[in-house]
């Protein structure tokens, strides 16, 4: 026994030492990077600015994990497949085509509506059928079962795009209107970064909006308290379930279109990556949190952008963009060490952990 309580100690000791290495290298890298200062006000503005961009996707990508998370208490690892599987549908079918014939210049607005109804129905389909052939039999299985069926729809879905459009990069047409920049205050911001800043912001409010004034999205809320009490009340929670997974799926396919406007390159592996990010957003926030996965996926876009420049330069590490990486699976582990149940979310009891 006493041994054993030595081994913890030590271990405490390792953490704390741990901790403490971590929190004394960012402070001291921040300070060297302000005292030194290699970027100007411009570059500073692009980097928050391409952060904030960058993190609402990230945002409205973390919403399906969140909200499958709430009323399930499951990981959905083939999120991220739903959000690759619009845009890249929307993209075959519809992008390419009008901006063929000319259309999508002509008449941006419509074409771009088109494609985000195109993008959103075709994640909701995908989300859907993964729901009721995947998930559904497996809802009273121990938590594992769920998790590495989602890993292998993951793959699966990965695979059939991949067979069905390609495996090769599919470049996103432009859209002129979007070309170039605005000016705000002496700075300049992309039009395209405007655009998904504020589609993203009005996606979310729309989803807060549904989800605490709405008879469905009360609906869902007592759901995710309980589900047995729920169908108790009436509620249909097959129902419930299947209308929170195209919830979500129908964010992640607006959230393809916008990644598609800013990035403008389309493949079937586009999902994988970005939907960890938005995993590492959602616990980031406080996964089960709808708030929350809005504020982590905001945070873990800004310390993606920022944090190459800001904490590693300092330390004499140069900055790339592979490090924004790097960073975010960073940002991971230390929520798990410091605080497991994120910035906005509930203690972790043993029936959610």
């Amino acid at each position: 026994m006493r041994q054993r309580l030595q081994n913890i100690d030590f271990l405490g000791v390792i953490l704390w030492i741990f901790r403490t290495a971590i929190i004394v290298a960012v402070i001291w890298g921040t300070i060297a990077t302000i005292l030194d200062n290699p970027y100007t006000t411009e570059n500073w503005f692009d980097f928050i600015v391409f952060g904030i961009a960058q993190g609402s996707l990230y945002a409205l990508i973390a919403m399906g994990y969140t909200l499958v998370y709430g009323i399930l208490f499951m990981i959905n690892f083939a999120h991220g497949e739903f959000y690759m599987s619009g845009i890249f549908t929307a993209t075959i079918f519809v992008a390419i085509p009008m901006s063929e014939t000319g259309f999508l210049n002509r008449h941006p607005i419509p074409a771009l509506l088109i494609m985000g109804v195109v993008a959103m129905a075709t994640s909701m389909g995908v989300a859907v059928l993964t729901e009721r052939i995947a998930y559904r039999p497996l809802r009273r299985a121990p938590r594992l079962v769920p998790l590495i069926t989602a890993i292998g729809a993951s793959f699966f879905w990965q695979y059939f795009f991949r067979g069905l459009y390609g495996s090769g990069i599919t470049a996103f047409p432009t859209v002129d209107v979007l070309k170039g920049s605005i000016t705000l205050g002496g700075l300049e911001i992309l039009k395209t970064q405007v655009v998904v800043i504020v589609a993203s912001i009005f996606l979310l409010i729309g989803l807060n909006l549904f989800i605490m004034r709405s008879k469905t999205g009360k609906a869902i809320r007592a759901v995710a308290e309980d589900k047995d009490i729920a169908a108790l009340m009436g509620i249909d929670v097959d129902r419930v379930v299947v209308i929170t997974f195209a919830t979500g799926a129908a964010l992640a396919g607006a959230a393809g279109l916008l990644y598609a406007l800013l990035f403008r390159q389309i493949h079937f592996y586009m999902g994988f990556i970005p939907g960890i990010k938005a995993f590492t957003a959602a616990v980031l926030g406080g996964i089960g949190s709808v708030p929350g996965a809005a504020l982590g996926g905001l945070l873990l876009g800004m310390f993606e952008s920022v944090g190459p420049s800001l904490f590693l330069e300092g330390l004499g590490i140069p900055s790339s963009y592979q490090l924004k990486d790097v960073i975010a699976f960073t940002m991971l582990v230390l929520i798990l060490i410091f605080k497991p149940q994120g910035i906005l979310g509930e203690p972790l009891t043993e029936e959610k952990a």
